[in-house]
């Protein structure tokens, strides 16, 4: 049994035969995958040794000390956070092997086809058609704020494949090549000036059966998969003592006395006890991770995520006043990441508003919460039963 001695002896071990120092950050990342140690809790083979999840921190400690590269995990986060474990669960063998090295190593980018202009909120009203014909299948369709879109080299796509059953049960889950030929990425200019996210059209797109995950018609039930981890992602992610986006309105609290109001300390301290909570409430998420998949309980914590954020950001604006206004990258920019805490409050203040949609809107969450952590009734749904075909739109 590998345990916490045996994972350093291994970390060290790679670390000899391909010191940091010396090795190519590409060649030294493969060597780490191959030698079971980018998440230990995969199999083995596939970047893992199948030990439990914990043990994780105990090689990220090793590789930290002897400063190994990282593979850029918020470059690469919904692949790592979203496909990854998705493909784990539903892909075939052959899928595992050919997708998950290049994703973990950051050689290869994706992004995520869910969302519509009409189907955002009720995704599984999506309308983009997915027609076999032989061993490929034809997809038709638009998809919208996609980040990642246009740098990455796959998707993770859903799609309507029988109009003719009720909305959730006629989805397939299929992994879409962004190169094929039909696929346009078109940038969506945000409140912030800039576009990161984008708009996907697919025509025409020809998508071998051999990329399916999952069974057909079952891509709603894969789909959870993808969701859940998505929500851990943004909510629960790993973060120190004032990270996020608490940590400028506390440096600025603490560097410009001149600011501080009796009702502005309040409202701070208010915020910093909910923000550490949130944090703390985040550790004990991943922790019951180790035992499993996670549940609906990641969608308390995007909502959490997702309320500090605004609050704080408007926080930070009252504090600054008039420079809290300003805002000097009003550019149409396409970056590869969303850096929240690296830009001036004006962008936090802006781009936070979106974090109420991004990754289900709050609504949506609030409604999960209730039914399937609470245990309180379900809302009433009057097109459970009713072919896709027949909805209203």
């Amino acid at each position: 049994m590998t345990d916490a001695t045996e994972l350093r002896r291994r970390t060290q071990e790679l670390l000899a035969a391909h010191p940091p120092a010396t090795t190519e950050r590409l060649d030294f990342l493969r060597a780490r995958f191959d030698a079971g140690l980018a998440w230990v809790h995969y199999p083995e083979g596939l970047g893992g040794l199948g030990v439990p999840r914990s043990l994780q921190a105990v090689v990220d400690a090793e590789l930290e000390a002897a400063g190994a590269p990282d593979n850029d995990p918020r470059r690469i986060g919904i692949g790592l956070g979203m496909a990854a474990p998705t493909i784990l669960g539903f892909g075939t063998e052959e899928q595992k092997r050919l997708y998950l090295r290049p994703l973990w190593t950051g050689e290869e980018v994706w992004c995520q086809l869910f969302s519509e202009p009409g189907a955002g909120s009720d995704l599984a009203a999506l309308g983009t058609r997915a027609v076999r014909e032989g061993d490929e299948w034809v997809v038709n369709g638009q998809k919208v704020w996609t980040s990642s879109a246009h740098i990455a080299r796959w998707a993770i796509l859903i799609a309507r494949t029988d109009p003719d059953v009720p909305k959730h049960r006629g989805i397939t889950y299929f992994i879409c090549d962004m190169t094929d030929p039909g696929v346009e990425v078109r940038p969506l200019r945000q409140i912030t000036g800039e576009a990161e996210f984008n708009e996907v059209f697919l025509t025409d797109v020809r998508i071998p059966d051999s990329r399916r995950l999952g069974d057909i018609g079952d891509g709603w039930r894969v789909a959870q998969t993808t969701l859940n981890n998505e929500r851990v992602a943004i909510g629960g992610m790993r973060l120190p003592r004032e990270g996020g986006m608490i940590g400028p309105v506390s440096k600025t609290w603490r560097e410009r006395p001149e600011l501080r109001t009796h009702d502005l300390h309040q409202r701070l301290l208010k915020l910093w006890v909910e923000a550490e909570v949130a944090r703390l409430t985040g550790e004990r998420l991943r922790q019951q991770l180790v035992a499993g998949q996670p549940g609906p309980e990641g969608a308390g914590m995007k909502l959490a995520f997702a309320r500090l954020n605004q609050e704080i950001s408007g926080l930070e604006v009252e504090l600054l006043g008039e420079d809290g206004l300003s805002y000097d990258d009003w550019t149409m920019r396409r970056p590869e990441l969303v850096d929240f805490t690296g830009r001036d409050a004006g962008y936090r203040y802006l781009r936070s508003k979106g974090n109420s949609i991004e990754g289900g809107t709050s609504e949506v969450l609030l409604n999960i919460v209730a039914e399937r952590v609470l245990g309180l009734p379900a809302e009433p749904r009057t097109d459970k039963d009713v072919a896709w075909k027949d909805l209203a739109r």
